[in-house]
């Protein structure tokens, strides 16, 4: 690893414009030849470390809230949410395998130095975001399990870099494996717990059929309505920095670039590992959904923080059936449910990290060392969580709560902005033909399906953002503070609306300019193979 290098030991930033994570780039050897398992066992891991920002604590709260307000009426959201993911993930692994370049690279490639600055700063305060919840996650599990005091807690959440630092010693193939047992004991712990509350079955299958309720503005339950409560799904599942994670690690394996077929089956091999854990994303988060119905009594959840949930699970009252309420006396429920929390804020760390270097490298030509990275955003995160601990501290515990909860929900307001800005490069990048080159341009159906996705992510996060910005002001705003939210909302989604239009014309001209630079390259080949041809025939007919 280039950290270990002593000429590089004592740098703590320095110029980077080289292969996407270059210590682990192309370093895990895949065997040729052999059977399908065997080679996708090769394949396998990447996609576990993409599923786990799927199934972050930033997910947990939305669902079980989902499930509590509307029963399965939101099903159909998580099944929409996971397939767009699917399809986005695809692109963004097959976008670094092709092109050697991650989505940042090619980004910053194709535009200029000062929309690559706006992009780059866009991101990291979306990863940021991310952190927030993965920080009150992380505390909440170590408050729950040993009873440490929060402040405390948050503090030892920033310890976590020590953790990374003895992963990046073991291997990166090691990492995958540590992240895919963390994501099994998750999918364990909820499973045990629905398997227990015995959900309606029928009910659960005839959720996942959308519709027009699915999106409606009423009935108001809980301050949430179906459609608050499906982008708030839709928020939570579908974040920025997966797909410049995905296009990064999709090339820590070891291809042969210049036989096409090489290339084709790494992509192939690549899309089932990514589905495969992709699918395992989506039954942890309709299991989540499932829990807020079937688990607790319907409506009995009245605090939906992490806090609010771990009591629920040992408090007899708030439980659906005899045997719930006979495991849930031995508090099994809650631990379970804390443990889960503590793996899946874990497994975030590993990931956000990673990807927090993938765009600084990429959009800024920038690297750091991956405790420094990982340290100077993890310590920009805990700020406001330990603003909001201590403006609380004089609050009740509910009210503590709660605002923990409200800044977790309003960190993702940043994922609105920076998703579009990810999303579409992706599949513009991805449908062209001189990016990707006739085999692996995106299909029609495929491109019109991004499109769709694309156009619909978006609009959908608009159109929630006037009611988000709301929220910043509490359960219950004036009338004055909501006409405030709501311009500020306004002017917002003109800015996006800006910088996309900007960032679609530095994309078309920046593709016209490779697309000239591969003609001229071409002519000049062409040029000297006919000069060359000339000087052959020329001798043969001078002999």
């Amino acid at each position: 690893m280039n950290e270990n290098n002593p000429n590089h030991r004592h740098k703590l930033i320095e110029y980077a414009n080289g292969p996407s994570l270059e210590e682990i780039n192309g370093t895990v050897k895949v065997p040729k030849g052999k059977g399908f398992w065997r080679t996708l066992f090769a394949y396998s891991g990447p996609g576990a470390l993409v599923a786990v920002g799927y199934m972050d604590p930033g997910n947990w709260s939305t669902s079980i809230t989902g499930g509590q307000n509307f029963q399965y009426l939101l099903m159909s959201v998580i099944l929409m949410s996971s397939l767009i993911a699917m399809l986005l993930q695809y692109m963004a692994a097959k976008l670094g395998i092709v092109t050697r370049m991650d989505l940042a690279q090619a980004i910053r490639a194709r535009t200029s130095k000062t929309l690559g600055i706006i992009l780059w700063i866009m991101t990291e305060l979306a990863i940021m975001a991310t952190d927030i919840a993965e920080v009150i996650g992380a505390a909440i599990a170590l408050y729950l399990l040993f009873h440490i005091p929060l402040v405390i807690a948050v503090f030892i959440t920033v310890f976590d870099v020590l953790l990374l630092l003895l992963l990046t010693r073991i291997g990166f193939r090691k990492i995958e494996a540590i992240v895919v047992c963390l994501i099994l004991v998750i999918l364990f712990i909820f499973v045990y717990q629905v398997a227990l509350s015995d959900p309606n079955w029928g009910a659960v299958i005839q959720g996942f059929v959308p519709s027009a309720k699915t999106f409606a503005t009423s009935p108001q339950i809980g301050g949430e309505t179906p459609l608050s409560g499906a982008l708030g799904i839709i928020g939570a599942t579908v974040m920025p920095h997966n797909l410049y994670l995905h296009s990064a690690i999709s090339q820590t394996r070891k291809i042969d670039h210049n036989d096409p077929d090489d290339v084709a089956a790494a992509v192939r091999f690549t899309a089932w590992d990514s589905n495969i854990q992709l699918t395992a994303a989506f039954f942890v988060n309709a299991l989540l959904l499932i829990m807020g119905v079937a688990v607790f009594k319907t409506g009995a959840v009245k605090d939906p923080s992490f806090f609010g949930l771990f009591h629920a699970l040992s408090d007899t009252s708030k439980l659906s059936n005899p045997l719930l309420i006979s495991v849930a006396k031995s508090g099994v429920l809650s631990i379970l449910f804390a443990v889960a929390l503590l793996a899946s804020g874990q497994n975030s760390t590993i990931t956000g990290t990673l990807t927090g270097q993938v765009i600084m490298e990429g959009f800024i030509h920038m690297r750091m060392p991956l405790w420094a990275r990982r340290l100077v955003t993890r310590l920009i995160s805990v700020v406001p969580v330990l603003i909001t601990v201590g403006m609380t501290t004089g609050e009740t515990e509910i009210q503590q709560h709660v605002a923990l909860n409200n800044l977790m929900n309003n960190s993702q307001v940043f994922l609105a902005f920076a998703l579009p800005f990810s999303m579409l490069p992706l599949l513009m990048m991805t449908g062209s033909r001189v990016e990707m080159g006739k085999r692996f341009k995106n299909s029609v159906i495929l491109q019109i399906l991004g499109w769709i996705s694309v156009i619909g992510l978006t609009f959908l996060n608009m159109y929630g953002l006037p009611d988000s910005i709301t929220d910043f002001f509490g359960d219950n705003p004036a009338a004055a503070q909501v006409q405030t939210a709501h311009l500020i909302a306004y002017i917002l989604i003109a800015i996006v609306l800006a910088l996309l239009v900007w960032t679609i014309i530095d994309l078309y001209r920046g593709n016209q300019r490779y697309a000239a630079a591969l003609a001229e390259k071409a002519a000049e080949a062409k040029a000297k193979e006919d000069a060359s041809a000339k000087g052959v025939s020329a001798n043969g007919s001078a002999n």
